[in-house]
């Protein structure tokens, strides 16, 4: 068996069309255009090139995009202030803190901050609980992306068994919650590995639905996956560079490996990346739609 590849480009480009569809209807209908800000502390060059990425995607689809790049020796003050600025501003819908934050700031505050309505990457501890009660207004970015490659490529999760390697609050715990609610694409049985699990395999070999974001290269190995899994691999991981100095990435799947077993598998890079940024899209546009009554 050779795994069918789960394409996250075609699946965002697909999004992104609707959503571009979506936001010139709202536009000419209600005069309305979704606005997302982007915060970006210090000059990490990941980070700029994520907000980078973030910029341009608002600008194709029509979102209204600010930006601030503020000083890496900005305060806690300072910055609790901007954001106190943007949760007033009625044409910002979303506001965006890139992480990581220089270590002098607590990130924890800062998030807490954000105004739980425009707090577009599902961050917020009020959005968490929310999703918690299967009622959220936001999900989290890279979980919601992952959800929406299963639905979109016809995997059925309804009574599936569902193992997520990995117990982040970013990716872990939200996409378990997510695949536990009595909804489409979700409806499944869920159970989480981490560092303290004591036989992994036991459990991976049990799933029908793979989500490993261990964190680690190459954590899961042909030996740990049953045939005919569906594996989404979060991992990125840089193994080494090429002779003219470009990453070499891999997942936290041995992919070579892994899909001459699996029925469906995400590659790296051009898996799940792809999706987060476009769930984010998507979300600003929710965000706008919930302040303007239209939703």
């Amino acid at each position: 068996m050779t795994a069918q590849i789960i394409n996250g480009n075609d699946v965002a480009k697909e999004i992104r069309a609707e959503l571009k569809k979506e936001i010139a209807e709202l536009k000419e209908k209600h005069n309305l255009v979704p606005g997302l800000v982007t915060v970006l502390v210090g000059a990490d060059p990941a980070s700029q090139v994520y907000v980078g990425q973030k910029e341009r995607t608002s600008e194709n689809l029509g979102i209204y995009s600010e930006r601030y790049d503020l000083e890496e020796n900005t305060s806690q003050e300072e910055l609790l202030k901007l954001i106190d600025k943007l949760n007033k501003d009625p044409k910002i819908h979303g506001i965006l803190v890139q992480l990581p934050l220089p270590k002098h700031l607590n990130e924890e505050e800062v998030l807490y901050a954000i105004d739980p309505k425009k707090d577009v990457d599902g961050f917020h501890p009020v959005n968490v609980g929310k999703l918690m009660i299967g009622e959220p207004d936001y999900l989290p970015c890279t979980p919601h992306g992952i959800q929406q490659l299963l639905m979109r490529t016809g995997v059925e999760t309804k009574g599936a068994e569902v193992v997520v390697v990995g117990r982040s609050n970013i990716v872990g715990k939200p996409i378990a919650n997510i695949m536990l609610q009595k909804k489409e694409g979700a409806n499944a049985t869920v159970t989480i590995c981490h560092t303290a699990t004591k036989d992994m395999a036991f459990h991976t070999k049990r799933a029908d639905i793979l989500i490993v974001a261990a964190g680690k290269a190459k954590a899961i190995t042909a030996d740990m996956v049953k045939e005919g899994v569906v594996v989404i691999d979060v991992g990125v991981n840089q193994i080494g560079t090429t002779a003219d100095g470009k990453r070499i990435l891999s997942g936290d799947v041995d992919y070579d490996a892994v899909k001459e077993k699996a029925k469906a598998i995400t590659p790296v890079p051009g898996g799940v990346g792809p999706m987060t940024i476009t769930m984010l899209m998507m979300n600003t546009v929710r965000a706008a739609k919930v302040a303007a009554g239209l939703t």
